[in-house]
């Protein structure tokens, strides 16, 4: 994910590329849900991230929480419209339910350093003495759902097409706890390397809040 005013220009960038398309078509293929007024026929785009509703307008492309009213921050709000054009372009792939590591995105490796600082290394710091409460937390925030990967394991619903698990292994006397962070297959379609990193760091950095509060 791209830094300071370069956010700007990466959002500029996929509003373009999205001005010109359906929206019909967009809220199919990105399972989001379209309405459009009767009176001047406004329309909106309406997106479950990470468990938020989120009203996307067309084609100014505002993003907000639905409930707060509150905008979303850029970073956000990139996420959101490269899904958008990633779910668009690749026909809204479904899951595979095939969980492959950042490492076998590709540029997975090149981003590597970047995922491990931003989400991976937190996430094991964070939790890795406690691993139970990370099924606690991500229920809490995202209304996560467990999962049989690790010793401990959540599915988090980061946008309709795209689940993440997060996965920790208990520590003992011999091994120092440890854990991944896993993605559908089917990411690869909607997302950059980089977009994914900077969207693991952005599952896990609310959960650690809570942890420290």
């Amino acid at each position: 994910m791209l830094k300071n005013g370069k956010y700007q220009h990466a959002l500029d960038l996929g509003c373009r590329a999205l001005s010109g398309k359906d929206p019909v078509l967009i809220a199919r293929f990105s399972r989001a849900h379209l309405e459009q007024a009767r009176d001047d026929g406004t329309i909106n785009l309406f997106l479950l991230f990470l468990n938020r509703r989120i009203r996307i307008t067309w084609p100014e492309f505002e993003c907000r929480d639905r409930l707060s009213g509150t905008l979303l921050p850029i970073p956000d709000k990139v996420l959101l419209v490269h899904y958008l054009n990633g779910a668009l372009n690749a026909g809204g792939p479904p899951e595979t339910h095939e969980w492959i590591a950042f490492q076998d995105l590709p540029d997975g490796r090149f981003y590597h350093a970047a995922f491990d600082k931003r989400a991976k290394a937190p996430l094991i710091k964070g939790f890795g003495a406690n691993p139970g409460l990370l099924q606690e937390a991500a229920a809490r925030i995202y209304h996560a759902d467990p999962i049989e990967i690790g010793d401990y394991g959540v599915v988090v619903r980061v946008l309709p097409l795209v689940p993440l698990a997060l996965v920790l292994w208990a520590g003992d006397a011999e091994f120092p706890p440890n854990g991944n962070i896993l993605f559908d297959r089917n990411s690869v379609k909607l997302f950059s390397a980089e977009d994914v990193a900077w969207l693991a760091g952005r599952v896990v950095y609310p959960l650690l809040e809570m942890m420290n509060k």
